[in-house]
């Protein structure tokens, strides 16, 4: 029996010795999580208040009915696509703020915001282009085969037109938030977003219905008070910004204290570095775009609204993504431009387990979300409604995978390998989700909820590749020495 026990003992210790070592490779201590959630929680917040006046929004064009619902969030979809398109240039901008901040380079966290405003300059013509030039055209890809197709798109044209106007205060403010952030200051955005959504969600109660004497305007409200918030915001931040003077836009003080110009070979090596991340983040904006098409065209106005209605919802939980990618971002780029390579390794595993324990508890409040149809959109019509319950809890069941790949492909980008990204994500979605995509649309009668629930499997791929290439440990470089 001592015998028994002995050996009991012994295995006991046995798999406590193999335990431990597992724990410290992917559990950090108190004091990083601390760090990491002092970064996180205000970027998760800030996009949460931001996500949740777009619910109020969504609310409140509900109750125009589908049609005026669904013409708004086509052209929400186009939105979209600038918008990742404009994050994506902050981001590859942002990959050398950070580092040239841990190195404590000034210069360089200069050029890396003149990348920033250069290539969004080039984004925002496109974006007014869309707007102004081609509204109805562009809109009409996104309900190719729907059958009340000309209403929506009436409303969508008149929406679209008025919200060219904050295309320059959206592209000033998102340099200059993301700047923030990357060098640690995560509570400045947080306030001015606060304000600036008040803003927002005051003027569409105001605009959209008429209240307090003022005219009736259904979607052109909506558009109206979107844009004003946008530059409230704009506004708010160069205050900010000329008061502090953070390290990307102060004087530089040292006994050759020439201006800073912009430094056009460094410029072009951040856009070589940029335009892998542009490639793949373009593809999937533009795959999501297609596949929400083909969701839109597969019904009438009850399958547009009650998707928007899902999504809307949905984006308060997908604050996670900007919040882990912001905070692995800053983090390892910090510790990358210290010359830290080593604890950058680290690092890594434990920012890692933690996405994915994230996104795992995000799901559960996923799910319980879906109370919050009923309540938020109570106004559109049964079939959207029940369409809308069904996509929160599938998009819910995909979060912890998302949010690992997320989290992948953010700790490749911090170290400057770019290239991870195009392949992985790029290339996975060319070659695979796409074919399937097209096959499910062209071959069976799936409804848009079945549809993404099967498009959406493909990701695990995506994290099975991320992970052979991350063991290559190509993101582990210094950018900031070169």
């Amino acid at each position: 029996m001592a015998t028994k026990n002995s050996g009991a003992g012994n295995t006991l210790k046995g798999n406590t010795g193999i335990l431990r070592p597992l724990l410290r490779r992917y559990i950090a201590p108190a004091a990083f999580y601390r760090e990491t959630l002092a970064i996180a929680l205000p970027v998760m917040l800030q996009l949460l208040i931001q996500n949740l006046v777009s619910l109020v929004d969504n609310f409140m064009v509900s109750g125009l009915g589908d049609i005026k619902m669904s013409g708004v969030n086509v052209c929400g979809q186009i939105l979209f696509v600038f918008m990742v398109l404009l994050n994506t240039v902050c981001l590859s901008g942002g990959i050398f703020m950070s580092q040239y901040c841990g190195a404590e380079d000034r210069r360089g966290m200069r050029q890396a915001l003149y990348f920033k405003f250069f290539a969004a300059g080039a984004a925002i013509l496109v974006y007014l282009f869309a707007c102004l030039a081609v509204p109805r055209r562009v809109l009409s890809l996104m309900v190719i085969g729907n059958v009340q197709a000309d209403a929506i798109l009436g409303e969508g044209v008149k929406y679209m037109r008025l919200m060219s106007l904050a295309g320059v205060p959206m592209v000033i403010s998102a340099a200059f938030a993301s700047s923030l952030r990357e060098i640690g200051r995560v509570r400045p955005p947080l306030m001015i977003s606060v304000a600036a959504t008040a803003v927002n969600t005051f003027l569409n109660w105001i605009l959209i219905y008429g209240r307090l004497g003022a005219p009736r305007l259904e979607v052109r409200g909506a558009a109206l008070a979107t844009v004003t918030a946008r530059c409230v915001e704009m506004v708010l931040f160069l205050i900010y910004v000329l008061r502090t003077m953070p390290p990307f836009i102060a004087p530089i003080r040292s006994a050759d204290a020439r201006p800073v110009l912009p430094d056009l070979p460094l410029l072009a090596f951040i856009l070589r570095k940029g335009v892998l991340i542009l490639v793949s983040e373009m593809i999937w904006v533009l795959s999501e775009t297609m596949i929400t098409a083909i969701y839109n065209g597969r019904g009438g106005a009850d399958v547009v609204s009650g998707m928007a209605a899902a999504f809307a919802i949905a984006n308060l939980i997908f604050v996670v993504f900007s919040g882990t990618t912001t905070a692995i971002t800053v983090i390892l780029g910090q510790t990358l431009g210290r010359g830290e390579l080593d604890e950058a390794r680290r690092r890594k595993n434990w920012l890692m387990a933690a996405a994915l324990l994230f996104g795992a508890a995000m799901a559960g409040i996923g799910i319980a979300a879906t109370g919050l149809v009923p309540l938020v959109f109570g106004r559109l019509s049964a079939s959207a409604q029940h369409i809308c319950r069904t996509m929160i809890v599938c998009i819910s069941l995909y979060l912890p995978l998302q949010a690992y790949l997320n989290a992948q492909f953010a700790v490749s980008r911090a170290g400057g390998d770019t290239a991870m990204g195009a392949w992985a994500d790029g290339m996975c979605t060319l070659v695979l989700m796409l074919p399937v995509m097209f096959l499910l649309a062209r071959y069976t009668s799936l409804g848009p909820v079945a549809m993404y629930a099967w498009i959406k499997s493909t990701d695990a791929v995506k994290v099975v590749v991320c992970h052979c290439l991350l063991k290559k440990e190509k993101w582990v470089r210094n950018l900031a020495r070169g």
